[in-house]
């Protein structure tokens, strides 16, 4: 099973990755996490890699596609992968179908969680975050029971800077715009699932599962 999973910030994406991984024991691809993973080893795409970040700029799609490319070639990946974080344009979907052709395999399924955005910035806005142990709460639909405390370790809750509305709202605003390209890429392509992101959470992940070809 090898699927592309969308989905703006907010969208639950985090929750839903965990799910497909577990029904369908393919491993999770974090672009981010690949990222860091090279330039931590020091391998010679994550020291080029670096190199732009270090100066501020953006890495060049060829260096992302490169990286992405040798983590897709790894044995873990040979019976299929979950992708999240890339592509994010329309070339860089493109340029990934080039490798994957290379590779003599093909996507399955490309996921789009939709929510509208005024839920997403209510969702967002009241995420909290235990300083300690990383666990993650919401004022109104997941609270702890401990109020301003983690419920796990009793560490203080916090908002992270960049969930303010007003910053959340434009996250939301440029991902929308960024990725509908990129939407309308795999729809012409006819593998583009798109799932109710509104709906609970079990019902969320029911869909998703059932869509890459899985009752749950």
């Amino acid at each position: 099973m090898r699927t592309i999973l969308l989905g703006p910030p907010g969208a639950g994406k985090g929750t839903q990755a965990a799910v497909i991984v577990n029904e369908f024991h393919v491993p999770h691809i974090s672009t981010g996490d690949i990222f860091r993973y090279n330039i931590k080893q020091g391998t010679e795409l994550g020291k080029k890699a670096k190199n732009y970040m270090d100066q501020g700029l953006l890495v060049p799609d060829e260096l992302v596609v490169a990286i992405v490319e040798d983590r897709l070639q790894q044995e873990d990946c040979k019976n299929g992968f979950l992708l999240d974080g890339f592509p994010r344009t329309a070339p860089q979907a493109e340029a990934l179908d080039n490798v994957l052709e290379q590779m003599g395999v093909s996507l399955d399924k490309v996921v789009n969680i939709e929510v509208d955005k005024e839920k997403l910035i209510k969702r967002v806005v009241g995420r909290r975050i235990c300083k300690d142990c990383g666990a993650t709460y919401h004022i109104e639909f997941n609270p702890s029971l401990k109020g301003e405390q983690c419920d796990q370790c009793g560490g203080s809750l916090y908002q992270r800077e960049d969930d303010t509305e007003a910053t959340v709202s434009k996250r939301i605003e440029v991902y929308l715009n960024e990725t509908q390209p990129l939407i309308q890429y795999y729809q012409a392509k006819g593998i583009l699932a798109v799932i109710d992101g509104e709906q609970e959470i079990e019902e969320v992940s029911k869909g998703i599962v059932k869509v890459l070809g899985r009752e749950s």
